[in-house]
C-alpha cells in the first residue's frame, strides 16, 4: 500500500467533501499519522472510512468524524480541554497540536496505555491519559474551554456541563441508532447552554454512560 497516497485520498475524496474546509485541520492530518495509532491487525484500514473496532465494544471514529469534530471545536493555543474516550489517542494527539493541555480520559486500560504509548512516540507532551469513565469528566482539573467526547452517548450528563468555562464548548454524538446527531453545546452563562445541531451520523457507544436521558436540551 502507498501510504501516502492513502493518505492524500482519505483527507481529498472522505474529509474534504465532508465539509472539513479548515486548512489548519486538512494540514495537521497530513502530519499526525493515523496509522501509527490503529492496531497493527486493522493498518491496512488505517484510511478506510469506517469505524475500527477496538475491543469487543469499542471502535475508532472514522476519519471524516473525527476531523470534522475537531474543526468544529475550533481549538486555540491557550485552551484547556477535556476529551472522554481517548481509544488510541488519536485525537488526542491532533488536539494537542491545536490546544495549550489536553486531558484524555479512557475507561479500558488496555486502551488507555495504548494511547500513553502512542502519544508518547508521536512526541506528543502535553496530553494526559487517565484511566477512568468519562461521565462524571474530571472535576479536579474544570474548568475546560472544551470538552469532546470520543463516542455516543444517549445524553449529556449535566455534569459535564458543568464543567465548561462560559463560552466554553462541548461536543458529542448524541441519541440512538439509526438516528445519532453531532451537537455542540456552548455554555452562554452560568446557568445558560445552547445546542446546535452540525450533523448526522452513528458512533460507538462510550462506556459508564447512562442510557436514560440524563439532560435534556
Amino acid at each position: 500500500m502507498n501510504v501516502e497516497q492513502a493518505r492524500f485520498n482519505m483527507i481529498e475524496q472522505q474529509i474534504r467533501p465532508w465539509d472539513v474546509l479548515d486548512t489548519r485541520v486538512l494540514d495537521l492530518l497530513r502530519v499526525v499519522r493515523r496509522e501509527d495509532f490503529v492496531p497493527e491487525v486493522h493498518k491496512a484500514q488505517a484510511f478506510v472510512d469506517v469505524e475500527l473496532p477496538l475491543t469487543a465494544t469499542r471502535r475508532m471514529l472514522a476519519p471524516k468524524v473525527e476531523a470534522r469534530l475537531l474543526q468544529e471545536l475550533k481549538l486555540q493555543g491557550q485552551d484547556k480541554v477535556l476529551e472522554i474516550g481517548a481509544a488510541t489517542g488519536h485525537l488526542t494527539a491532533l488536539m494537542s497540536r491545536f490546544a495549550q493541555r489536553v486531558v484524555a480520559v479512557e475507561a479500558d486500560e488496555t486502551l488507555a496505555t495504548q494511547a500513553r504509548a502512542n502519544l508518547k512516540r508521536a512526541g506528543v507532551l502535553n496530553a494526559t491519559v487517565l484511566t477512568q469513565t468519562g461521565a462524571e469528566g474530571v472535576a479536579a482539573e474544570a474548568p475546560f474551554d472544551a470538552i469532546l467526547l470520543a463516542g455516543s452517548v444517549a445524553s449529556v450528563p449535566q455534569g459535564l456541563l458543568q464543567q465548561l468555562k462560559v463560552g466554553g464548548r462541548l461536543a458529542a454524538i448524541v441519541g440512538g441508532e439509526p438516528v445519532m446527531r453531532a451537537v455542540m453545546i456552548t455554555r452562554v452563562s452560568e446557568g445558560d447552554f445552547r445546542t446546535v445541531e452540525m450533523f448526522d451520523t452513528v458512533a460507538g457507544r462510550l462506556p459508564g454512560f447512562a442510557e436514560a436521558p440524563a439532560f435534556s436540551f
